[in-house]
C-alpha cells in the first residue's frame, strides 16, 4: 500500500518540487520511503523552487508534429539552449565573410557607377582620380571605426554612439539611416548578384526578378540557423572571390607592365559619349556619389562587436582594417584595368564591367572568365548576409530600448533574431520587385543613409573622447581623427543627397524622418503603458484589492455535454449564473424552455430571441444592459468550445466560441473564460474528457 506522505519535508518547505511518499514493507511496522518526481521528464531543478525546461518540452506529438519537427531540423538545423551562445560566435576568418563581405563587395560594382555617370560627358578618364577619393575616405572611415569599436565593445554602432553622446533623436535619426541602408543593402547586392549571373547566362535576364527573390528566401533560411552556420555556408565564396578577383587584377597588371594588354572592342551600339552632357562639377559629384556606394558595409563590424569570439574588440578591429585593404586594393585595380582596356559600360546592365575586363584579358567563355563571373555573382548575393547579419541586431537593441516592437528581441531555436531576419527578407523582396531587380534604378536609394549615419557617429565619437578628457590619454588625436571622419562623412553626406536627390534619393529623405516619428511614437506608447501597469515597490505593495464575486454569463447553443461542463465551472467561481441562449424563432425558444426544464438545473436562464438571426449584437447588446445594473462589479463570460478529435474536422464546425472570444477581448470589465470540451475516441474505448 502507498500514500502520500502527510507533511511536507523540509525540501518540499524549501521549494523542492517532488513529492516523498510511503510504502509499508512486508514485515509489520515496516515501510519505506519513495521520492517522487513528476517534474523529471520535462524539466531538471537547477534549484529549490527553480526548473529549467529541457528539449523534451518543446517536442510535439502526432504523425503531423514529427513531421513539421523532423523539417524544422533539416532546414533550421539543431536547437540551442542560451548558455550555448559563446560557442555561436565567430573569429576573424568567419568573421570576414559575414560583416565584411557587403563592403568587398561593392568593389565589384562601384567603378562601373562611375562609369555610367561620367559616360554621358565622354569622360571616362576621370574614373581612376574619383576613386582613389573615394578610397581615401574609406581609409579615414575605417581609421575613425578603429576608435568606435575600441570605445563600444557592446556593439550597436552609430545608433549607440549617437544616443549616448548626442541624445536620443540623433540615435534615431541614425538608427533610421542605418535600417534602410540594410533594407537597401540586400535589394541592391542581390540585383547585383544576378546582374553578374545574366552577364554569363543571358538567358536568365528576363526571370532576373524570380532569381533575386529566390536568393533572398535562401538567404533568410541561411540566417536562422544562426550566425555562426550561416557564416559557415557563406564564408567559401567570400575567399573564392577574392583569389579570383585578385589573379584577373594581377594577371591585368602583368600584362599592363609588359605592354601587351590585348584590344578590348565594344559592340557598336555602345558609345563612350560625345558630350551629350556638359562635363562639370555637378557630373563629378554625381559620379563620386554613385562610387560612393563602395563604403557601403563599413558600419557592419561596429554593430556587430559582440558577435566575435574573445576578446570581441579585437577581432573586430583586425577584421575591419582587412575590410578596408580588401576592398581598396580590388576597387583600384578594377577602375585601373578598366580605363587602360578603354572598357564602356553596357547601357543595357546585361554586361558588367568586371565581365568585360575578364573576356578580354583571359577570353570570353574561358573557364577563368566563368569563374569569376560565378564567384561575383555568388558573393554579391551571400554580400546581403552582412545586412542579415545586423539589421535583426540592431532591431533587437532597438526593440530593448522599446522604440521597435519588443518582437524583434524574440531569438529562434539557433538564437538567430528570427522577426528581424523575416521582416528584412520581406522588405528586400519587396525592393527587388518594385525595381524590377535593376541595379541603376537601386542605386540612387543607395547610401545616403549610411552617411549619414557615419557622420552621426563620428561627431558622437568626439564628444566621447571630450567627456573622457580627463581620464583618457591621448584623446586629442583621438577626437581629431573622429573629429576628421564626422567631416569627410558629413561632406560626402551632402554631396550624395545633392546629387542623388532628383534621381530618387528624396524617397529616403522622406522615408527616414518618417520611420524616426513611427519609432518615436512606439517609444511613447510603451512609456505610457509602462507608467500606467507600474507599481511602487519603494515602500512595498499594496494589498490586492476587494473584487465582488462576478456574474457569469454562460452563452449556450443547446444542452449538451459542452454547455454542462461549461455551466459546471461557471457555478465553481460564482453563485451567481446566468444560462443565455439567443434563438432565431419562436420555435426555438420553446424547444429551449422545454429542454432546460426537463433538465431542472437550479441555474437561471435567459432566452433572447432575435428575428434576424444574429448572434453577437444580441448577445453584447444582453452584456451592455446587464452591467447598467452595478458596473462597479465585473463580469465573466465563459465559452464552451468543442475541440474536434483532428484538425481536419474543424473545417466542419463553425467555431462559434473563437468569434465570441475575437469581439469580447477588447470589451473592458470583461473577462472571458474558455472552457474546451474534447470528444472522447470512442474506438479506442475512452469516455469524453474535459480538460
Amino acid at each position: 500500500m502507498t500514500q502520500r506522505y502527510k507533511e511536507p519535508s523540509r525540501a518540499q518547505s524549501d521549494g523542492d518540487l517532488s513529492e516523498r511518499r510511503y510504502t509499508r514493507g512486508r514485515l509489520p511496522g515496516s515501510r519505506y520511503v519513495r521520492i517522487v518526481r513528476p517534474f523529471a521528464g520535462e524539466f531538471r531543478q537547477h534549484a529549490p523552487g527553480h526548473l529549467v525546461a529541457t528539449e523534451r518540452v518543446l517536442e510535439r506529438h502526432g504523425p503531423i508534429g514529427r513531421f513539421a519537427d523532423a523539417l524544422r531540423r533539416a532546414l533550421v538545423g539543431e536547437r540551442i539552449a542560451s548558455e550555448g551562445e559563446i560557442h555561436e560566435r565567430i573569429g576573424r576568418i568567419k568573421g570576414l565573410a559575414v560583416f565584411a563581405s557587403d563592403n568587398i563587395s561593392s568593389s565589384a560594382y562601384a567603378s562601373e557607377e562611375i562609369m555610367r555617370v561620367l559616360l554621358a560627358a565622354g569622360a571616362l578618364a576621370l574614373t581612376m582620380p574619383i576613386t582613389i577619393a573615394i578610397v581615401a575616405v574609406l581609409a579615414i572611415v575605417v581609421t575613425s571605426y578603429q576608435q568606435t569599436i575600441r570605445a563600444y565593445p557592446s556593439g550597436g554602432g552609430s545608433y549607440i554612439v549617437a544616443s549616448d553622446n548626442l541624445g536620443p533623436l540623433a540615435g534615431l535619426v541614425a538608427a533610421g539611416a542605418l535600417l534602410t541602408d540594410y533594407v537597401l543593402t540586400v535589394a541592391v547586392s542581390i540585383a547585383a548578384g544576378v546582374a553578374a549571373l545574366t552577364s554569363i547566362f543571358p538567358g536568365l535576364f528576363d526571370i532576373r526578378v524570380g532569381i533575386g527573390v529566390a536568393c533572398v528566401a535562401l538567404l533568410w533560411l541561411g540566417n536562422l540557423r544562426g550566425i555562426r552556420e550561416s557564416a559557415t555556408l557563406f564564408a567559401i565564396p567570400t575567399y573564392i572571390y577574392l583569389v579570383a578577383i585578385y589573379g584577373l587584377i594581377a594577371f591585368g597588371l602583368w600584362r599592363f607592365a609588359w605592354g601587351t594588354l590585348p584590344a578590348y572592342h565594344a559592340p557598336s551600339t555602345w558609345t563612350a559619349g560625345e558630350g551629350a552632357q556638359a562635363l562639370g562639377l555637378v557630373l563629378i559629384l554625381r559620379a563620386f556619389a554613385s562610387g560612393s556606394v563602395a563604403l557601403t558595409g563599413t558600419e557592419a563590424v561596429s554593430n556587430g562587436v559582440p558577435a566575435f569570439r574573445p576578446p570581441e574588440w579585437v577581432n573586430a578591429r583586425a577584421v575591419l582594417v582587412m575590410m578596408g585593404v580588401f576592398f581598396g586594393t580590388i576597387f583600384l585595380g578594377i577602375s585601373f584595368l578598366a580605363g587602360q582596356l578603354g572598357v564602356i559600360p553596357d547601357p543595357t546592365e546585361q554586361q558588367t564591367v568586371v565581365s568585360q575586363i575578364a573576356a578580354t584579358l583571359v577570353g570570353n567563355g574561358t573557364p577563368y572568365h566563368y569563374l569569376i563571373q560565378i564567384s561575383t555573382a555568388l558573393l554579391l548575393v551571400l554580400a546581403a548576409n552582412t545586412a542579415f547579419a545586423d539589421f535583426p541586431r540592431l532591431a533587437s537593441i532597438l526593440g530593448k530600448d522599446r522604440y521597435l516592437p519588443r518582437q524583434f528581441q524574440f531569438r529562434g531555436d539557433r538564437l538567430a533574431f528570427s522577426v528581424g531576419i523575416m521582416v528584412l527578407a520581406v522588405l528586400a523582396a519587396v525592393l527587388i520587385v518594385a525595381f524590377s531587380g535593376s541595379v541603376t534604378n537601386l542605386i540612387p536609394l543607395y547610401t545616403v543613409g549610411v552617411f549619414v549615419a557615419f557622420t552621426l557617429s563620428q561627431s558622437g565619437m568626439v564628444r566621447h573622447w571630450w567627456k573622457l578628457r580627463l581620464e583618457e590619454r591621448g584623446w586629442r588625436w583621438r577626437a581629431v581623427l573622429n573629429g576628421a571622419g564626422a567631416i569627410a562623412t558629413g561632406v560626402v553626406a551632402i554631396i550624395v543627397g545633392a546629387a542623388k536627390f532628383a534621381l530618387g534619393a528624396w524617397i529616403i529623405l522622406i522615408l527616414i524622418p518618417l520611420l524616426i516619428a513611427m519609432m518615436w511614437a512606439i517609444s511613447r506608447h510603451y512609456r505610457s503603458v509602462e507608467t500606467a501597469l507600474d507599481v511602487d515597490t519603494a515602500h512595498g505593495l499594496a494589498p490586492l484589492p476587494v473584487v465582488k464575486a462576478p456574474r457569469v454569463l454562460v452563452p449556450v447553443s443547446r444542452v449538451d455535454q459542452a454547455a454542462i461542463s461549461a455551466l459546471a465551472y461557471a457555478r465553481s467561481i460564482s453563485p451567481d449564473v446566468t444560462a443565455l441562449h439567443v434563438a432565431d424563432g419562436r420555435e426555438a425558444v420553446e424547444t429551449m424552455q422545454r429542454r432546460w426544464e426537463e433538465w431542472g438545473v437550479d441555474i437561471k436562464l435567459v432566452i433572447v430571441e432575435s428575428p434576424y438571426r444574429a448572434l453577437m449584437a444580441p448577445l453584447l447588446a444582453y452584456l451592455d444592459a446587464s452591467e447598467q445594473m452595478d458596473p462597479s462589479r465585473p463580469t465573466t463570460v465563459v465559452l464552451s468550445e468543442f475541440v474536434p478529435r483532428h484538425i481536419w474536422e474543424y473545417a466542419l464546425h463553425n467555431q462559434t466560441a473563437l468569434r465570441l472570444k475575437l469581439r469580447l477581448f477588447f470589451r473592458p470589465n470583461t473577462v472571458v473564460v474558455d472552457v474546451p470540451y474534447h470528444l472522447s475516441d470512442t474506438r479506442n474505448g475512452k469516455s469524453a474528457k474535459r480538460r
